[in-house]
C-alpha cells in the first residue's frame, strides 16, 4: 500500500528524518471465508455464493490467532469472500480487538443494514473498507448484482452515522476510469474517510478480465487526477486519506510530479520513499487463506507457503528455504527486464510479481503494468520487447516457473 497522503503531508511540512524502524511482523489479509454473495470481475479468490469445505473452525482461528500475536503481527485485515457470511464474524473480530490488534474489516457493504450496524460499531474495528467501484450501474455491472452500489452507498451512511471509521475501495479498470472525478466528489460529499485506489492485479478473476486493465496513458490521468485531489486536501488541512495499492510505481511517479511543481523538496520525498521501499509482498505483508493456506499476499493464492493446520504462521513466514519466500525478501530483487535496469527499484521494490508470472511464467520478470516511460525510469537504452498486457485467452500460462 502507497500511503499517498502521508508523503504529500510530509512534504507540506517536513521534518528531521530520525531513525528508520521496520514493522514488527508483517500486515496479515485474512480471508476467513470464501463463500460470497457477489460475484466480482476481479476477485482474487473467484469466490462464490456455495460453501468451500475445510475452512478453519473459530477454535482454529483462535489458536491462530495467538500465534500471531506472539509473533508480533501489528494488523489483522479480515476478509472473504464476504466476512460478514461467516457467523462467527463478531465473536473473531471481538476477540482479535480484545488482543490489541488494529483490526480492520474488507466488506462490499451489500450485508450491511440496520440489523447489524450497532453490533458493528460496538466491536470498534479501526477501520471498515467497503469496495466501490464506480456510480450506480459501473458498480453494479462490476459486482455483478444490480442495487449493491444502493446497498453499499447505506452501509457507508450507517457505519458513518456511528462515528466508524470508513474508506472506499476503487479497483481502477478501463470500465470505471472516466468515473473518477465524480467518484471522489461522492467520497467528498458522504464524508468518507479513507480513499484506497487499487490498480487490478491479474489474479483470479483479475487475470480472466485482465485485458480490461487500464492502459498506461489512462493510469496516469487518473494518478494525476487523485494526486492532485490528495495535495488540496492537504493544503486544506483536512483527514481524510488517500491510499493506493498494487502498483508501486505510483511512488517514482509522485516523485517526478514533485520534481516538477516543487523541485526544493524532491530529494526529501525522495529519502522518505527509499525508506518505504515499495512492494512488501513477502515482507511486510501475508495472506492467510479460508483453508488455513499461508500466501506471499492475496494474491498468490496458487501458490502456497504451508498451512497453519500443519505449522505456526511464525514458522512458515520465516521458513527462506521456500525459494519464492527467499526471493521476494530479498533486498534488492533479482528483478529482470525494464524492471531490473529501473534507477528507482529502491523505491518501487520491483512492482507486482504476480503481474510478470501470468504473462512471462516468471515472477521476476518485469511488470507489465509499470505505466512510467523508458525515460522516466532512466533507462540509457529504450526497451525493445516490453512485457505486454493481454487478454486473457483461456489457456493458462504454461511455460514453467522459475520461482527460485
Amino acid at each position: 500500500m502507497f500511503r499517498l497522503t502521508h508523503y504529500l503531508r510530509a512534504i507540506a511540512d517536513p521534518k528531521p528524518l530520525g531513525p528508520h524502524r521496520e514493522p514488527p511482523g508483517p500486515v496479515v489479509i485474512w480471508n476467513l471465508i470464501r463463500r460470497c454473495n457477489l460475484k466480482c470481475k476481479h476477485c482474487y479468490s473467484t469466490s462464490g455464493d456455495v460453501d468451500f469445505p475445510g475452512e478453519l473452525s473459530t477454535s482454529q482461528v483462535y489458536d491462530v490467532m495467538d500465534d500471531l500475536k506472539g509473533f508480533r503481527v501489528p494488523v489483522l485485515i479480515l476478509s472473504g469472500g464476504e466476512p460478514l457470511m461467516r457467523p462467527d464474524i463478531y465473536d473473531v473480530s471481538q476477540r482479535a480487538k480484545d488482543m490489541k490488534f488494529y483490526v480492520g474489516l474488507s466488506t462490499n457493504g451489500v450485508l450491511i443494514d440496520e440489523s447489524n450496524v450497532d453490533k458493528l460499531a460496538e466491536i470498534g474495528y479501526n477501520y471498515v473498507g467497503i469496495s466501490l467501484d464506480g456510480l450506480g450501474k459501473v458498480h453494479d455491472d462490476f459486482r455483478g448484482l444490480a442495487g449493491a452500489f444502493d446497498k453499499s452507498l447505506h452501509a457507508v451512511r450507517l457505519l458513518r452515522e456511528r462515528n466508524v471509521k470508513v474508506g472506499l475501495r476503487f479497483t481502477v479498470t478501463l470500465d470505471n476510469a472516466h468515473t473518477l472525478p465524480d467518484y471522489l466528489d461522492l467520497c467528498e460529499k458522504e464524508q468518507v474517510d479513507k480513499i484506497y485506489l487499487s490498480h487490478l492485479v491479474y489474479a483470479g478473476r483479475g487475470n480472466k478480465n485482465r485485458g480490461d486493465d487500464a492502459h498506461w496513458e489512462m493510469t496516469r490521468n487518473v494518478m494525476t487526477d487523485l494526486i492532485e485531489r490528495a495535495w488540496q486536501s492537504v493544503q486544506n488541512g483536512e483527514s481524510k486519506e488517500f491510499v493506493t495499492g498494487n502498483n508501486d510505481a505510483d511512488g517514482v511517479f509522485l516523485l517526478h510530479w514533485v520534481r516538477e511543481r516543487m523541485p526544493e523538496k524532491e530529494e526529501y520525498l525522495r529519502e522518505l520513499l527509499i525508506r518505504w521501499g515499495g512492494n512488501a509482498t513477502g515482507i511486510n505483508i501475508a495472506n492467510i487463506d479460508n483453508l488455513g493456506n499461508v500466501h506471499p499476499d492475496s494474491f498468490w493464492w496458487h501458490y502456497t507457503l504451508g498451512n497453519v493446520k500443519e505449522r505456526n504462521f511464525s514458522d512458515i513466514w520465516t521458513d527462506l528455504s521456500d525459494p519464492l519466500l527467499a526471493g521476494l525478501k530479498q533486498r534488492p530483487r533479482a528483478i529482470k527486464g525494464r524492471c531490473g535496469q529501473c534507477a528507482y527499484m529502491n523505491i518501487c521494490g520491483g512492482n507486482t510479481r504476480v503481474r510478470a508470472l501470468q504473462l512471462s511464467g516468471d515472477p521476476w520478470a518485469e511488470d507489465p503494468a509499470c505505466y512510467l516511460t523508458d525515460e522516466e525510469i532512466g533507462l540509457e537504452t529504450p526497451s525493445a520487447d516490453r512485457l505486454v498486457t493481454r487478454p486473457f485467452t483461456g489457456v493458462r500460462n504454461e511455460a514453467k516457473h522459475n520461482y527460485g
